[in-house]
């Protein structure tokens, strides 16, 4: 949503719904959504491979297939070497050497560092450990092949391809309904690493029929970690664009997902969060499928958790909802979504600060009343606050906000914005290294002097602008190299500083706590007390 080139263009895609160009506002949503990822890196990956010891179950509560007899013969036995493996695994007189070859190559695979996923698809073992996936009738080799091809899977796109060309698919969403649930979970895991690749190999895996097997299993009882790898698959199976997962997709996986945000397991609502917020990250009509499929009452309870893996994709969802059509930006505030942006707004995590900020920038941009909601719900007071001490990033998405409100307020909601004190620091905004910014504080400002203008107020907002040392860095930026920045900075000094101080008899305020416009205010109410905020003293009734 950067600002264009005419002061026209720029007030009209400044609303939502009048003129946005929705192009532009799905780059920005990019550019915030990407910090997030960066952040999430670690925690929620596209692929996982399993490193889960010898001794450890796979499922909490559930029998691990290396502590039930039937798959603990040779557990403990050394590794194979990489020919050893390729020896055995293609040994059909001895089954036995075939369990050992393919439980070898499950604990080379499962090493943390550095495994030998090339190596092993070099020795051509991958399409020999595809034929046993079938094998019901040899449950011990099914489950190591499985495994081992659950951490190839987890490799490159290159090495996942190689899993997916052995024509592994079919036989891991048979698996899926496997009664042995440690297959049916590796499977699931498996299935999960190949569309974490990216949108063609799961559109593949879906068109292999993953889907009613796989939401069958959040339905059926089965151990919390079973259903973390399957809401996790689910979340993947929800990711990726150019294309974005089919509207088929987005309805058969929503009342699941809905479901598992509502889990008692954080980790299990956090994958779901995520999956909501990749399926909100597109056109209206996708946003709308999450909003009449009830998500939007959930997503703002686990915004409010407390819980920051939870947190962070909750707020990601919303603020991709508030991205949509007035309806839907009214069923986040309906929910009382404002109330926690405001309280997000103080949070010590600044990733949380900038899109809550954010989040608000899309909602100012809309109608007044959504706007009065801003006003009523607190939100402007912390919100100034980021705008005066916040880091950059947070500050350059809180003016967004003040821009927008000021693009599309009544007078009077301009008005009660001022008067809690934003000219100081919207005006200390003018020196910041990033243009865009500038140019927008500048559209913001050029906002409030044209309400005042038209109120008959100029001369005040003017003299405060003053005061704050604003003219002084507006006047600075007409020696700009951006040509953008000085067209808008010599705009606003022509049609509102241009008469010489005295010239009509009006002297400026001595300081910029110490206006006040004359004209009553109505249509404005606040639950903030104006003396919790700087400049609180300052009244501007247009």
């Amino acid at each position: 949503m950067p600002a264009p080139s005419t002061p026209s263009a720029d007030r009209a895609k400044a609303f939502k719904n009048q003129g946005k160009d929705n192009e532009e506002l799905r780059r920005r949503r990019n550019e915030v959504s990407v910090e997030l990822r960066k952040a999430k890196k670690e925690e929620m990956m596209s692929k996982r491979r399993n490193v889960t010891a010898l001794d450890d179950s796979l499922s909490d509560g559930g029998m691990s297939p290396l502590k039930d007899n039937k798959y603990k013969q040779n557990a403990n036995e050394g590794a194979l070497s990489i020919e050893e493996i390729k020896n055995y695994l293609f040994d059909d007189s001895d089954v036995e050497k075939q369990f050992q070859a393919a439980q070898s190559a499950r604990k080379t695979l499962s090493r943390e560092r550095n495994p030998p996923i090339g190596a092993l698809i070099a020795a051509g073992v991958i399409p020999k450990l595809v034929t046993f996936l079938p094998r019901d009738d040899l449950p011990r080799l099914q489950f190591e092949s499985a495994w081992a091809l659950t951490n190839i899977a987890s490799g490159t796109s290159e090495q996942t391809s190689a899993v997916v060309n052995a024509g592994a698919v079919p036989h891991f969403i048979k698996l899926i309904s496997s009664q042995d649930q440690t297959v049916s979970e590796q499977a699931v895991w498996a299935l999960g690493n190949i569309a974490g690749d990216g949108s063609t190999m799961r559109d593949f895996v879906v068109s292999n029929g993953i889907l009613k097997p796989l939401l069958a299993l959040v339905d059926s009882p089965c151990s919390n970690a079973f259903l973390r790898n399957v809401t996790w698959t689910i979340s993947n199976l929800c990711r990726n664009k150019n294309p974005s997962p089919s509207m088929e997709v987005v309805k058969r996986c929503l009342p699941s997902l809905v479901k598992l945000i509502g889990s008692h397991d954080g980790e299990i609502q956090a994958d779901a969060c995520w999956a909501m917020s990749y399926l909100t990250d597109g056109a209206n009509e996708r946003i709308e499928e999450v909003v009449q499929g009830g998500a939007v009452a959930h997503l703002v309870s686990r915004l409010a958790s407390g819980e920051l893996n939870v947190m962070t994709p909750a707020l990601r969802a919303l603020g991709n909802i508030v991205t949509g059509s007035d309806n839907q930006t009214d069923s986040v505030l309906a929910s009382g979504g404002l109330q926690i942006f405001a309280e997000l707004l103080k949070h010590p995590r600044m990733n949380l600060v900038k899109e809550s900020a954010w989040t608000i920038s899309n909602i100012t941009a809309g109608n007044t009343d959504q706007i009065q909601a801003v006003v009523e719900s607190g939100v402007l007071v912390p919100l100034i606050n980021v705008l005066a001490t916040g880091d950059f990033k947070s500050q350059k998405e809180a003016a967004w906000a003040i821009t927008n409100m000021t693009s599309g307020g009544s007078s009077e909601q301009i008005a009660h914005l001022c008067t809690l004190g934003v000219l100081q620091p919207f005006c200390n905004l003018l020196t910041a290294r990033d243009d865009k910014t500038v140019a927008v504080v500048l559209d913001g400002l050029a906002n409030i002097l044209g309400v005042a203008d038209k109120m008959g107020e100029a001369e005040k907002v003017s003299a405060a602008i003053e005061e704050c040392g604003g003219l002084d860095k507006i006047e600075d930026l007409q020696q700009h190299e951006n040509e953008s920045l000085y067209n808008k900075s010599l705009q606003i000094i022509e049609a509102y500083f241009g008469a010489e101080e005295g010239d009509d008899g009006v002297e400026p305020a001595a300081n910029a706590d110490a206006f006040e416009f004359n004209a009553a205010a109505g249509g404005v109410s606040s639950s903030t007390d104006a003396s919790q905020v700087a400049a609180g003293n300052n009244q501007f009734n247009f």
